[in-house]
């Protein structure tokens, strides 16, 4: 009898190990693409700048909220999905000229780790943009944890960052008279979305 009160109170610690380790552990969010932005801006002739912006993506980040730097994401986007509001500035950005969208139909990205710099964190990992694939830093931020209306945890974020398209691959280099790129190198993304908590 004293042999199985034993089992019964190491089965009953191992439960309660398992049941803390599960509350405090990682939950896994799905990218809620109607309340998230893939956005960008470049240089247009020197002088302005062009905005736009992917339609179609998908991620998923696991979230540890007791130590952020165990979190992670997996991100997708579809490169024919871009959008200036211009068809045929979109059309020529799908082109062999810049995306090749055909030969390459996504942008992928895919984290190795989170470090936290001070108050800051940065989420560390590889871009694969047009066949090539690079470590990139970007610099994030939680804005918060939420119940919605519906009964659904959705966290938010945000983050910000700035490519060389050349570094990938998207050397498209015409110049004007004076020198100056028709578009420029440098990209500046931004991420601003809603992540939904998928169930257990």
């Amino acid at each position: 009898m004293h042999h199985t009160t034993h089992i019964f109170a190491i089965l009953a610690v191992f439960l309660t190990l398992c049941t803390a380790g599960m509350a405090l552990g990682a939950d896994t969010y799905v990218v809620d693409s109607s309340h998230t932005t893939v956005g960008f801006t470049v240089r247009h002739l020197v002088i302005n700048k062009v905005r736009g912006k992917f339609n179609e993506f998908r991620g998923t980040i696991v979230y540890d909220e007791n130590d952020i730097t165990k979190s992670s994401l997996h991100g997708t986007i579809k490169t024919a999905s871009i959008d200036t509001d211009h068809e045929k500035r979109d059309k020529h950005l799908r082109s062999p000229d810049f995306f090749d969208a055909a030969g390459h139909p996504e942008i992928t990205f895919k984290s190795k780790r989170v470090d936290q710099e001070g108050d800051d964190l940065v989420l560390i990992g590889d871009l694969t943009m047009r066949g090539t694939t690079k470590e990139i830093r970007i610099p994030f931020e939680i804005t918060g944890k939420i119940k919605d209306p519906w009964g659904k945890m959705r966290i938010g974020f945000e983050a910000t960052l700035r490519i060389d398209r050349q570094e990938f691959g998207i050397s498209y280099s015409k110049t004007m008279d004076n020198g100056g790129l028709i578009v420029g190198n440098r990209v500046n993304i931004e991420l601003i979305g809603e992540a939904v908590l998928q169930a257990s």
